[in-house]
């Protein structure tokens, strides 16, 4: 508006016919370009000493070169029965790349399901979101519990998988303090403080918050690829601890321990069963079993003819139930 020309008082006018109020653009910052030099090597760094360089954004940091000493789990591995594999991946190290860093969490804790098992998503038969479970040997299938996604390998035999329950991050891997902060930023408390080291993977929905492994992503993938595989260090628990599955209704097979948890590193669990009051009933085995007889050692679902009896416990007395779900009945 010129300069001594008075903008016409519109107020007391509807809003829609009011004079606009003219707005003028800020002016533009100009910033300098960031300057970098290439040196005899053939690498972009910034500029030596004496010469002017402005960097507006910090530079992303290096990808670490060295990895854990190991050898990658083939899908082979997985084309087991699923209680074996649930054993054996106790210790085995869980790599995934998350941008330009490497995020290793070694299992403590897994699950085998079966598709005979009621407490199976499989039982419920094949469907858009299960069909990763019929797949090969080696296939991810993640789904979403209590708000949060879980990891699980399907294994040989339609249907039957291993749940990735609880993991311990590797404090010696290479560039550790980077990887343990991305990690404590994608999982902190509820109150916004960072989590305990052995905290930040004792859970299913834990261990994938704290890797940043969603449904939608990696659902239906190989478990092996560029940026997720697992990794043998040449770890062996010295005993496991075999245990009934945390989380099952009651009535759908939740007294068959199809629980496996590394007894040295029991600490960083979902529940400590070595520590648990009035907790289910454990077991300490020896680490391996001698031939490897996991069917031999306690009574399991798979395989097993229709017409088994399977006992459920019941408030107050045990009940022998057919084939079919068990029917609530007040006393």
């Amino acid at each position: 508006m010129p300069a001594g020309v008075r903008r016409q008082e519109t107020r007391h006018l509807p809003r829609k016919q009011r004079q606009p109020r003219r707005r003028f653009p800020l002016p533009r910052l100009s910033l300098p370009a960031p300057v970098r030099l290439r040196d005899n090597g053939g690498n972009w760094t910034p500029g030596s000493p004496g010469i002017p360089v402005h960097e507006p954004y910090p530079l992303p940091a290096p990808m670490p070169s060295a990895m854990p000493a190991g050898r990658r789990l083939a899908p082979s591995f997985f084309d087991r029965d699923a209680q074996e594999v649930a054993a054996d991946l106790l210790g085995k190290v869980l790599c995934r790349r998350l941008g330009r860093l490497w995020l290793m969490v070694a299992i403590v804790e897994a699950e085998a399901y079966y598709r005979a098992d009621r407490a199976s998503h499989a039982s419920l038969g094949p469907s858009p979101s299960r069909r990763s479970l019929f797949m090969p040997s080696g296939t991810i299938y993640m789904y979403y519990s209590r708000g949060g996604d879980s990891f699980n390998v399907s294994c040989r035999g339609r249907g039957d998988a291993v749940l990735v329950k609880a993991g311990l991050p590797l404090p010696d891997a290479p560039s550790s303090g980077p990887m343990l902060s991305a990690m404590r930023l994608n999982n902190p408390l509820p109150s916004g403080a960072s989590r305990p080291l052995h905290r930040l993977c004792s859970g299913q929905t834990l261990l994938c918050r704290s890797l940043g492994l969603k449904v939608p992503e990696w659902d239906g993938r190989p478990v092996r690829s560029s940026n997720l595989f697992f990794l043998d260090v040449g770890y062996r628990p010295a005993r496991i601890v075999r245990a009934e599955r945390l989380g099952i209704p009651q009535g759908r097979d939740g007294h068959l321990p199809y629980r496996f948890v590394d007894h040295g590193r029991a600490h960083a669990a979902t529940r400590n069963p070595l520590t648990q009051r009035n907790g289910p009933a454990t077991q300490v085995l020896d680490y391996p079993l001698p031939g490897r007889q996991w069917a031999d050692a306690l009574p399991t679902l798979h395989g097993a003819p229709p017409s088994i009896v399977r006992p459920t416990v019941a408030p107050g007395r045990m009940k022998m139930l057919r084939k079919g779900r068990p029917k609530d009945r007040r006393p």
